[in-house]
């Protein structure tokens, strides 16, 4: 083929390309080159989608929180709420969201402002200074109502609303106390970290406090939070031995008592002799469990500002002390009866022994304890020798019993050591040992001075004494339950031990309600009531100082239960009541006279106090038949003379 034949060729194919097919092309590269443009955008896109994304992930860390569980509740033995906790709102503030578009930063400050007051500098000084935080609490402790108040305005913005980013709302719970003061030293409080602090809240702390879930939000992509919660798990509820309405009228007595005549310390106990149960336990004045360091109603605002923070930091302390568990003192003529059981159940002596008080007994190195009654009570029966608080009798009995007898029995009845409570802070006191109890100090310790106990010691002790021998461990808690009421544990009553027999707990009882029919005690009659009781004073160290705590100690039984009701007065600042057993006893009778039909035990009528027999036989109550003189009030007033 020739030169000019293929140049033909070529020049019909050539032809073949025409204008419409070069508009052909035309289209097609187009919408190639707009395809390659869009998906250049669609790259960037999601380039900046999981910059985003990205960013987002790493605010997960900043919004990651504890989920607060719910304190478990602590109630009264009738199910009556005395601790609980109340639904409460953190406002938190996230100031990366806020700041990432300035529609939302305007749309955040101006709902803070409107809603809670906010204003608009600091909040812009906040925003500022924590750019690159994603957790600033601005409010705590907020109500429901105060949170709607948040949400309804975003609310009504509409569209508009959506602009509120970075801000929501923390869910946690306040500790709430709804009888405010009532049974302060009981219950205790928490502190600002959550953790209990005396009372019950310490000492069942780890029943109570529950544990912590966790919440892990993270934003997406509209800046909207997501979360994920491990749910926490609700603290166990505690159910006390408290009764309500006995402590209320307990506290009701007290407070008049205090604002009256004032006390450095004034402590009351009610209790079950026959379980160990306590129903009602007041130590000196209340303070709010809802702001547990307001000191207002002891101090002046004057008294306060005067004080160093050392000062106030120990008053603080001094008001949430509960005196009838941590402090110890000499019992007094209150332990009498104590002896005189030990004695018997050792067979020392029998319950027609027959004792001659001159007014005191005489040791070596000339020194002479005496009665409480200088003058002497001249011959007297064993029963007496409780009825009138003879001093001279009781040592004549202790030295009888030895002091290896009467260190056993105070072990027994558990002087000088814990008893077990659960409450926090329980002292054990302090009691001579064998080898300590030389004469003076067994004779001095027979009617209940040279050796200290606390109040819980010496109500669980009595209770043993009137409940046939048992010594029964006191408690504050019945019974511990799971937040939907299933029983965890039940705290019944525990038997510690057998102190005494139950006859000699029967002359007892007896000797008891004759103190109050015609001994030291009849300031605690009340009509229609069997009332048995002993009262105490007791000259406080340094004797010549002139201090003195006095009590009485009396209960009440029927066929289903046993009453003790315990008052101590330690230094009662009206001078002429100071030293008097009547003081307590006053307050005894107050306080049982409302408690006693509560708890259905009722008058009886009129009642024969006057009993002529104890254990069968015939005992002499006629006070004229002795030295005593009914107008003496028992003391332990400057007992050692030289």
């Amino acid at each position: 083929m020739d030169d000019t034949g293929l140049r033909k060729r070529k020049t019909k194919k050539e032809k073949k390309i025409t204008a419409k097919m070069q508009i052909k092309l035309l289209v097609v590269f187009c919408v190639f080159l707009a395809a390659l443009i869009g998906l250049i955008a669609r790259i960037v896109y999601i380039s900046n989608q999981d910059k985003y994304k990205k960013g987002a992930l790493e605010l997960r860390s900043y919004v990651t929180s504890e989920v607060p569980c719910k304190r478990g509740d602590i109630l009264d033995r009738n199910g009556n709420i005395l601790a609980t906790g109340e639904i409460v709102y953190n406002l938190i503030l996230d100031p990366k969201v806020a700041l990432t578009r300035t529609s939302y930063t305007e749309a955040v400050l101006a709902a803070l402002e409107t809603v809670y007051g906010f204003n608009d500098a600091d909040l812009r000084n906040i925003l500022n200074s924590k750019s690159q935080s994603s957790y600033v609490i601005l409010k705590k402790e907020l109500s429901y109502s105060e949170k709607c108040a948040f949400t309804d305005y975003v609310a009504a913005l509409g569209k508009e609303g959506n602009n509120v980013k970075g801000i929501w709302f923390e869910e946690g719970y306040k500790r709430v106390y709804p009888n405010s003061t009532l049974a302060s030293h009981v219950i205790g409080f928490i502190d600002a970290n959550g953790k209990g602090s005396y009372g019950i809240e310490q000492y069942y702390n780890d029943v109570l406090k529950g544990s912590n879930g966790r919440n892990y939000g993270y934003y997406d992509g509209t800046l909207n939070i997501v979360n994920t919660v491990k749910e926490p798990v609700d603290g166990n509820t505690c159910v006390s031995t408290i009764d309500a309405n006995i402590q209320r009228i307990i506290e009701n007595y007290t407070d008049k008592f205090l604002n009256e005549y004032g006390a450095e310390n004034l402590g009351v106990i009610v209790m079950d002799a026959n379980s160990g149960e306590i129903y009602g336990m007041q130590s000196n004045y209340s303070y709010d469990l809802n702001d547990p360091r307001n000191m207002s109603r002891l101090y002046t605002a004057e008294e306060l500002a005067l004080m160093s923070d050392e000062q106030q930091k120990e008053a603080l302390f001094d008001m949430w002390r509960n005196f009838c568990v941590s402090d110890a003192y000499e019992p007094g003529s209150m332990y009498k009866p104590f002896t005189v059981a030990a004695a018997l159940e050792e067979a020392c002596i029998t319950k027609d022994s027959m004792w001659d008080c001159d007014g005191g007994e005489d040791f070596p190195g000339d020194v002479r304890i005496k009665c409480s009654n200088k003058k002497g009570h001249g011959h007297i029966s064993l029963v007496q020798s409780i009825m009138f608080s003879c001093n001279d009798a009781l040592m004549q009995v202790a030295k009888l019993e030895g002091r290896e007898i009467f260190a056993d029995y105070q072990k027994k009845f558990c002087i000088g050591s814990t008893t077990g409570i659960d409450l926090p802070g329980e002292a054990a006191g302090q009691s001579f040992s064998v080898s300590q109890l030389n004469e003076t100090e067994l004779a001095t310790s027979s009617f209940g001075q040279g050796f200290t106990a606390t109040m819980v010691q010496m109500a669980s002790a009595f209770s043993s004494l009137i409940n046939g021998g048992t010594y029964y461990e006191p408690h504050i808690v019945r019974k511990i339950q799971s937040a939907d009421g299933t029983i965890v544990k039940k705290n019944d009553p525990v038997a510690v031990g057998k102190t005494i027999s139950e006859s000699t707990g029967e002359f007892i009882k007896d000797a008891l309600y004759l103190t109050v029919s015609n001994g030291t005690g009849t300031s605690a009659k009340i009509d229609g009531y069997l009332i048995g009781g002993k009262t105490g004073t007791s000259q406080k160290l340094p004797r010549d100082a002139e201090k003195y705590l006095v009590s009485f100690l009396g209960f009440v039984e029927d066929e289903e239960m046993d009453v003790v009701i315990y008052i101590v007065v330690d230094e009662c600042h009206d001078s002429a009541k100071a030293s008097r057993c009547a003081t307590a006893m006053s307050l005894f009778t107050d306080i049982a006279e409302e408690i006693l039909p509560y708890l259905r035990l009722y008058p009886e009528g009129e009642i024969n106090y006057k009993l002529k027999s104890v254990d069968g036989k015939q005992v002499v109550t006629d006070p004229s038949n002795t030295v005593y003189d009914p107008e003496y009030d028992e003391g332990e007033v400057n007992v050692i003379s030289r």
